[in-house]
């Protein structure tokens, strides 16, 4: 497999961040590699990428363990107590934290945990996860208070017609973070944008995208 995908890809973040009066580095793109294989994952890798995702825990560690020691691995799928012990010490950002269960176990074990970002149903769909967006700054307090490191907020827009049609929700994702600045002035990261609609999501704001296919190409099932 060559890198044409994420050359492509890179390019496309580029132009989108400069639309929203950024620069290309202002944009973290999250190579999200689930069903990929590691050496799959490598060629992405060898081609100069260092920011990676996986949605499953078993799939992060296993992968981690074969991947230099500098990628920065981002947890980016919903995440279980349980699981947590596994995902904790080999990510550099959490996507996902939902709950303040979660984060009194994300707290548990050796040294300091890495920072999360709140994830916000901002659909308000009752079969996603995610805290809805009138309820986030009470579950930052909370979860500030325990001591976890909340630096931003996630979100995945319901699903919609054409990437057009997103904006909508990564507009309200901006004007949620803003609003959340004033009390939590650590709260600057927007994770927001998938393979579909990341230049959107970059249009608006996002200073992180989460690519799987538009870089790996479609999915191992």
């Amino acid at each position: 497999m060559d890198h044409v995908n994420l050359e492509e890809t890179m390019e496309r973040v580029a132009l989108a961040a400069v639309r929203s009066g950024r620069r290309p580095e202002d944009v973290v793109v999250v190579a999200v590699g689930k069903t990929f294989s590691p050496e799959v994952l490598m060629t992405v890798y060898d081609a100069g990428h260092r920011d990676f995702g996986e949605n499953r825990a078993q799939e992060l560690t296993t992968k981690a363990d074969l991947l230099p020691a500098d990628v920065r691995w981002h947890f980016v799928g919903p995440l279980q107590r349980n699981k947590v012990r596994l995902v904790r010490p080999a990510v550099a950002l959490l996507h996902s934290m939902d709950r303040v269960a979660l984060g009194e176990a994300w707290l548990k074990g050796p040294g300091t945990p890495p920072p999360v970002l709140l994830e916000v149903n901002i659909g308000e769909e009752p079969q996603k996860a995610g805290v809805s967006p009138d309820r986030s700054g009470e579950v930052i307090g909370q979860l500030v208070d325990l001591g976890v490191d909340v630096r931003g907020l996630m979100a995945i827009p319901p699903r919609v017609e054409t990437p057009g049609d997103a904006r909508p929700y990564f507009r309200r994702m901006v004007q949620l973070r803003e609003a959340l600045q004033s009390e939590f002035p650590r709260i600057e990261e927007l994770s927001m944008g998938m393979s579909g609609d990341f230049e959107v999501a970059i249009e608006e704001g996002a200073t992180l995208v989460r690519v799987g296919q538009a870089i790996f190409g479609p999915r191992n099932r």
